[in-house]
């Protein structure tokens, strides 16, 4: 165990993951690293979630509504003491060593806004094949993207409490995409990297529809955002995973079309899905190696789904762009806001 250091605040927020928050609080308390303050915001759970903090003997704090992950961190720091803040989503188990190495390199770089965990590839709770897909593809992308970026991952992430009262509080209006206003944000003043060495495991979607529907709103949730940088995030959501997107999309589309342009329809969409698969080739290979040849005959399966989906939200973002004013503000909001601190009841 390290000798003491500036004092942690690790701030859980926490919807209905009763089963997950176990495991995140017990692997908090297993941290080499102290001191740390632990403070669960319960977001309204329906679940036990808050009896298995209180069994714990952790400090929870409970909304009386339900505020969105992004309100409840800011309600979590509103309470918080500590000189850093690491926020640790309730479905995600720090290794035991996950706060000391934040800390540490935020303290080797007084311009690093934010340290991001990259996930490992096998999954905290393994409940389905889709969650095992889902947790080798995150930890692609994410492990593919390690460096400097501009694209948050709020799920484990450690920031100094004087950056995050300089950038402000997250954007409580954003319920899907909070994590990439924020990047955007911060990187506007401090560096932030997303790293291997601060590693965790993640209890990923494990249904099917849920997942794509996730990522479905996700997907057009983004359009305003990136309709007035002009740019893609840096890391993780990249031009080439973009195109594979939409050649997946475009190799649905072609599909359907080859009823009426025959041969020459069913070679657009062929044509559309090599150039889908291309775009992640070296995912590809990197499941083939570890699952083997029949795994990723359903990993290739499900990620053609993932990426239509993907591409469907953006299209239908697109869409709602060019006929709402009001979805074009969607970014547009007072970011001076206070923390809502008020009217919520700690426990």
């Amino acid at each position: 165990m390290t000798e003491q250091g500036p004092l942690v605040s690790a701030i859980v927020p926490n919807y209905n993951y009763a089963a997950s928050l176990k495991l995140c609080l017990l692997a908090m308390r297993a941290q080499t690293y102290r001191p740390i303050e632990l403070i669960v915001v319960d977001d309204g759970s329906t679940d036990d979630s808050v009896e298995v903090a209180w069994e714990l003997g952790v400090r929870v704090i409970r909304t009386e509504r339900n505020l969105g992950v992004a309100g409840a961190r800011n309600l979590g720091v509103a309470h918080a003491r500590g000189e850093i803040l690491m926020f640790v989503d309730s479905d995600v188990a720090p290794y035991p060593d996950a706060v000391e190495v934040a800390v540490g390199m935020l303290a080797a770089d007084p311009g690093l806004g934010a340290v991001c965990s990259i996930h490992d590839p096998e999954p905290l709770i393994r409940d389905s094949l889709v969650e095992e897909y889902r947790a080798l593809q995150y930890h692609y992308w994410t492990a593919s993207s390690e460096g400097p970026i501009s694209f948050l991952f709020p799920a484990l992430m450690a920031m100094p409490r004087r950056v995050f009262d300089d950038v402000g509080p997250f954007n409580p209006r954003l319920r899907e995409t909070e994590e990439v206003d924020y990047g955007h944000r911060l990187t506007q003043r401090y560096e932030m990297v997303l790293t291997t060495a601060v590693r965790s495991r993640h209890d990923h979607d494990d249904k099917l529809f849920r997942l794509l529907r996730k990522l479905y709103r996700r997907g057009r949730a983004r359009v305003p955002l990136y309709a007035r940088r002009r740019r893609f995030a840096r890391g993780f959501e990249t031009s080439s995973r973009a195109g594979g997107s939409l050649a997946a999309l475009a190799a649905v589309a072609a599909a359907l079309s080859a009823i009426v342009l025959g041969p020459a329809g069913a070679a657009l969409a062929a044509l559309a899905l090599a150039g889908s698969l291309l775009a992640d080739l070296g995912m590809y290979r990197f499941v083939l190696r570890r699952r083997g040849p029949l795994f990723l005959l359903y990993f290739g399966a499900v990620h053609f789904l993932v990426n239509v989906t993907i591409a469907a939200g953006v299209a239908a973002g697109v869409a709602r762009w060019l006929c709402s004013a009001r979805f074009r503000r969607l970014y547009d909001t007072d970011l001076t806001l206070r923390h809502p601190a008020a009217g919520e009841a700690a426990t």
